[in-house]
């Protein structure tokens, strides 16, 4: 199995759904057209942005399907999230991301009956990755969402053993200090990357080469700004774009980010519907506050691919 790496901005994608909670899977080909025409090359599905726990596994095999089919012949690669709380449906997941032509798969840990100790963890990659024996496989650690809470430097160091085809972690933990252990581990052998949007300039600063997030779905501009002014030492620059996606990560917290997220995409012409419950939606009325919300932040025109100016919040 090849090593892979997840440079640069990866989208976790939303599930498409109709008005009537049904999947609507004609609508994978426009949010495809939509990353690559903001200079996305990389879609991370039926993640926690795609509502995995939301769908039924034959709506994820689908999704699956149609992602790699809409993206066969163009520069977009798809890596497809395969956990789950029932080991049986992971490895059936992850059978068909392989058989598919999936870039990687990944796995969170499952959050009901919890794993209590690494090798636990580690015992429950191995089976899913097991799976798909020719397919890079990355761990997906998200505590605040699973209450999972074990060391990722520990994880790397037993599932090296036992787990052939991993390849890294996807790091949605704030733990900064562990980011920076998994990314020297094994003389840098592991591909880790970040997964709060949030915090993408510390992470950038303390080394990381990729980061999945749902906010490049539809603000990716501002981040490609950042990663540029940084890289040119423009520290002022790359921290206002920061500060940019704090103020519109608030804004979209404080109306409930999932239903205010996929709002947004449908204010940009990428209509991925609503989200299914337990997550909820604005009503017209909050869709509306949104739009102001957006209107007064300067969002619409922090999408304009242009350097920014620090003096300009």
């Amino acid at each position: 199995m090849q090593k892979i790496e997840l440079k640069g901005l990866v989208a976790a994608t939303h599930t498409p759904f109709s008005e009537d909670g049904a999947l609507k899977l004609e609508v994978v080909e426009r949010q495809a057209a939509h990353l690559l025409d903001q200079g996305i090359t990389t879609a991370f599905i039926c993640g926690s942005t795609g509502e995995s726990h939301s769908l039924t596994t034959s709506e994820r095999l689908r999704m699956t399907e149609r992602w790699i089919a809409v993206t066969q012949g163009s520069p977009l690669r798809v890596v497809v999230h395969v956990g789950s709380n029932n080991l049986l449906d992971a490895k059936e997941l992850a059978a068909h991301a392989e058989k598919h032509g999936a870039l990687a798969i990944s796995a969170l840990a499952p959050s009901y009956f919890k794993p209590r100790t690494l090798p636990d963890l580690v015992m429950w990659c191995e089976q899913i990755a097991a799976a798909a024996p020719g397919t890079p496989f990355y761990f997906y650690d998200i505590p605040t969402l699973t209450n999972v809470s074990l060391s990722m430097p520990g994880f790397l160091s037993l599932a090296s053993t036992r787990v052939p085809t991993l390849n890294g972690i996807k790091f949605t933990n704030y733990d900064l200090a562990s980011f920076q252990m998994c990314l020297h581990q094994e003389g840098g052998r592991f591909d880790i990357p970040w997964g709060v949007d949030e915090f993408l300039l510390g992470a950038l600063a303390l080394g990381a080469r990729g980061a999945v997030g749902s906010s490049y779905n539809f603000a990716a501009p501002i981040y490609q700004r950042l990663q540029a002014s940084l890289a040119t030492n423009e520290l002022a620059a790359a921290r206002l774009e920061q500060f940019r996606s704090v103020q519109l990560i608030n804004l979209l917290a404080s109306f409930g980010y999932l239903g205010a997220a996929k709002a947004v995409m449908r204010i940009l012409g990428v209509n991925v519907g609503p989200a299914r419950l337990p997550n909820t939606n604005l009503s017209p009325t909050d869709i509306s506050k949104l739009k102001e919300g957006l209107e007064k932040l300067g969002f619409f025109d922090w999408l304009e691919p242009k350097r920014s100016n620090p003096g300009c919040p």
